[in-house]
């Protein structure tokens, strides 16, 4: 068994005296469970709601323009002077120590997307614009760790330049791409590391449920580097950094690292906006239980089917394979959680399942989680 790991990419530890960095915890990652290795998820440091200490009537100093004379004369160079007015450093501050990670700006008034792990458990976040010598406060929003993403907002703040989003469809494996981040909170502007596209629709889980729809790369990411984005070459977002793979004494694993795509990244954005005023939100439930397929096979495995659960209402059976859902491909067990999980109570849902032999398409109506009333 291999003893590789994943690990949510932490941000970058305060390096004075009586600062630590947050406990990690370790998740499992279905991919790697998929291929039989053992594997896990350490999870990143600080934040969740910010504090007064800054104060709130402080003006936001916008960030200073890219001269044309600093742009080189490379397409990465031409796509990070693109980016460079949106990224931002987030310093959170809290109980278990300070740590920084990266945002990036995607409205004009302030609003910033960030990982949920860069300001988990945050009583004061502060935001310094690239170009920027002073930090503003900025408040916490809305979180969604399931999907490891989180919604701030500067205080006072306007006119600032906010990021373009890629098209989704047109993002494909083997396209150039560029990482953006505060990697190991070294001196000066973000690490811009390039790379390409080397995967699609990635999946890992840890003890919050499964990050679904990644983009695995292999530019160079690093603590420090959560939250901040994966871009193409026109300086679109593609994606948010979230993690990398490590590995172990009897594996190895070199330049594996995961953006969370950009389909999903809007796609939870609304959500964290409806929450942001006051719209709660459910989660979808089929009730089931899964394995992964023991046989090389791609899918997930029914070990259980719940009484009276929308499962059991569409008909599916203990050891159906399940191989997709809405027409996407389940490779393994974490990708049918995340779906189920982004999906609404009362939404109906088409699964295609492999049983004796067969394959069949049910359809079922999903409920609310039961743990959300």
């Amino acid at each position: 068994m291999s003893d590789a790991h994943w690990i949510n990419v932490p941000p970058s530890r305060d390096g004075r005296d009586g600062f630590t960095p947050r406990g990690a915890r370790v998740v499992a990652v279905v991919v790697v469970l998929a291929m039989g290795f053992g594997a896990g998820l350490l999870g990143g440091i600080v934040g969740s709601s910010s504090a007064d200490r800054l104060g709130g009537s402080s003006p936001l100093v916008t960030a200073a323009p890219v001269e044309a004379s600093e742009i080189g004369d490379t397409a990465v160079a031409a796509a990070w002077a693109a980016i460079a007015p949106s990224v931002v450093t987030i310093d959170s501050v809290g109980a278990e120590g300070e740590s920084i990670g990266t945002g990036v700006i995607i409205s004009s008034d302030g609003q910033i997307v960030t990982n949920e792990h860069v300001v988990a458990g945050a009583e004061e976040v502060r935001v310094r614009l690239n170009g920027a010598t002073s930090a503003v406060a900025a408040d916490v929003l809305a979180t969604d760790a399931g999907n490891d993403l989180a919604l701030l907002r500067l205080r006072n703040a306007s006119g600032l330049t906010a990021a373009r989003f890629a098209d989704a469809a047109s993002v494909a494996v083997g396209d150039p791409v560029v990482a953006v981040g505060y990697a190991l909170n070294l001196d000066g502007g973000p690490s811009v590391t390039a790379g390409i596209v080397s995967a699609l629709n990635r999946t890992l889980t840890d003890d919050n449920g499964a990050l679904n729809g990644l983009i695995q790369t292999d530019a160079a990411i690093s603590s420090g580097n959560s939250g901040g984005p994966l871009i193409n070459l026109r300086g679109e977002v593609v994606g948010i950094n979230t993690a990398v793979a490590t590995g172990g004494i009897s594996s190895t694993a070199n330049n594996i690292g995961f953006a969370i795509g950009v389909a999903e990244v809007q796609r939870v954005l609304v959500i964290l906006r409806a929450s942001a005023d006051g719209e709660a939100r459910q989660q979808g439930y089929l009730g089931i239980s899964l394995t992964g397929r023991g046989d090389g096979g791609s899918g997930a495995v029914v070990v259980e089917v719940e009484v009276d659960s929308p499962a059991e209402k569409a008909g599916l059976e203990v050891e159906d394979i399940i191989l997709e859902i809405n027409d996407q491909t389940i490779t393994g067990q974490g990708a049918l959680i995340g779906i189920v999980r982004d999906a609404a109570p009362g939404e109906t849902i088409s699964i295609v399942v492999e049983r004796s032999g067969r394959r069949l398409v049910l359809s079922a109506t999903l409920v609310a989680r039961p743990d959300q009333g």
